[in-house]
């Protein structure tokens, strides 16, 4: 792309090129795919190849484990049913999740599971949608009798095991008591997967039916979905975990006969999706639109800015960023902005290169996508290195601060 386009200088995105193109030949990362877009202008980079030890090129339809950046698209169900009434932000959940219902509370986050208080509520759908039902992953504490409970119950569901189906799995959650009341901590992953088993259940068909039907279809978005048919399998390419210590690339998962080559027992919000860059940038761009697509209304306008800016009250803001502020040498330095909508970060303070209100989130497979309204920016960053070590998330970072230096206006 020689001439300059409307938004970006042709010197900043060789920048974007050239700083992207020596983490590949630095050999960490075998290869990406990157997109930025603004006012319509669309610029994509393919660097490497499938495989660390060579073959196929990148391309732009590689289709990527998205991981965490699973959240900020499979949370577009729940709001497709409250747009439509079927759902209300501060309904109890039990009505569809029965085995959330009278729930008790640890009396410390991180003590023993049969120390306990009542629930001083029922857990309502505002719960899920901001993360703040009681439970999820507390990196802080990965040692406590809860975390190691909840992974050996298999309800991280991206993890090794293969969780069971969604109502085995909503069993196994109801024996377990709650880390702080609803509604008083943000907690990581959890509730998004069991958003995805609300969605189910209020709208009678499988989860990813009903993203199908109400949101990958119209947006065009046609290889999305909770696994690889066979027809497509050569274009996803295996997962990487580093070694922690000599940063050697171990396959994770590898692409036929792996984790995403089969539908998976659970469809997990949390972080089961597979996606391309274009897909995604059609969801991000329907969001920055205000929930139109072309002539097509996806999202009310009002429920995308409900998903897209701050939902944390200042005490769970405080909590949110202390958390962050205090794992930024586990986490690589991600995760660092402030709020939280529905299923997604949203950045309340300049902290880096992105404006405020920037919105999006990214994946311990090595994906960042995030829109910036400020801007009107999109950007997605797919690798398929884990975050065993901090080569992929420093990917991200110069990504961004490149992407941000390419804007001229």
């Amino acid at each position: 792309m020689g001439q300059s386009n409307r938004g970006f200088s042709d010197t900043g995105l060789r920048r974007v090129r050239d700083v992207l193109a020596r983490h590949v030949d630095s050999g960490k990362i075998p290869g990406l795919v990157a997109l930025v877009s603004r006012y319509g202008e669309t610029h994509v980079e393919t660097l490497g190849t499938m495989r660390h030890d060579g073959g196929a090129p990148m391309r732009r339809d590689t289709i990527f484990r998205m991981a965490s950046t699973s959240k900020p698209v499979a949370v577009s169900a729940a709001m497709v049913l409250l747009d439509e009434c079927r759902l209300r932000l501060d309904d109890p959940v039990q009505e569809w999740l029965p085995e959330l219902a009278d729930r008790q509370v640890l009396r410390q986050a991180d003590g023993p599971l049969d120390d306990t208080v009542p629930a001083r509520r029922p857990i309502t759908v505002r719960d899920l949608l901001t993360s703040t039902f009681g439970l999820g992953l507390d990196t802080t504490a990965p040692g406590s009798p809860m975390m190691q409970k909840i992974f050996e119950q298999g309800l991280y569901a991206q993890a090794e095991l293969a969780a069971p189906n969604p109502d085995e799995w909503m069993r196994r959650l109801g024996t377990l008591p709650l880390m702080y009341q609803p509604g008083e901590r943000w907690l990581y992953n959890i509730s998004d997967d069991v958003l995805g088993v609300l969605v189910s259940r209020v709208s009678g068909k499988s989860f990813e039916a009903f993203l199908r039907e109400r949101i990958f279809e119209p947006l065009g978005m046609k290889d999305t979905g909770f696994h690889v048919p066979a027809d497509k399998i050569d274009r996803l390419p295996p997962l990487y975990a580093p070694d922690p210590q000599t940063g050697e690339l171990h396959v994770w998962d590898e692409a036929v006969s792996g984790r995403h080559s089969q539908p998976p027992a659970f469809q997990s919000g949390g972080g089961g999706l597979d996606s391309t860059v274009d897909d995604y940038h059609a969801y991000f761009r329907m969001l920055l639109n205000h929930g139109m697509h072309g002539t097509e209304r996806i999202l009310s306008r009002s429920a995308v800015e409900l998903m897209t800016t701050n939902r944390l009250t200042s005490e769970q803001l405080a909590a949110r960023e202390a958390w962050a502020r205090n794992i930024v040498h586990l986490a690589y330095g991600t995760g660092q902005h402030g709020g939280w909508g529905f299923g997604m970060a949203v950045r309340t303070y300049r902290g880096d290169y992105a404006s405020i209100g920037q919105f999006g989130w990214d994946g311990g497979a090595g994906t960042s996508t995030y829109a910036d309204p400020d801007k009107q920016l999109i950007g997605i960053l797919l690798t398929q290195v884990g975050m065993s070590t901090g080569d992929s998330s420093r990917v991200m970072h110069d990504f961004w601060t490149t992407v941000y230096q390419a804007i001229e206006d």
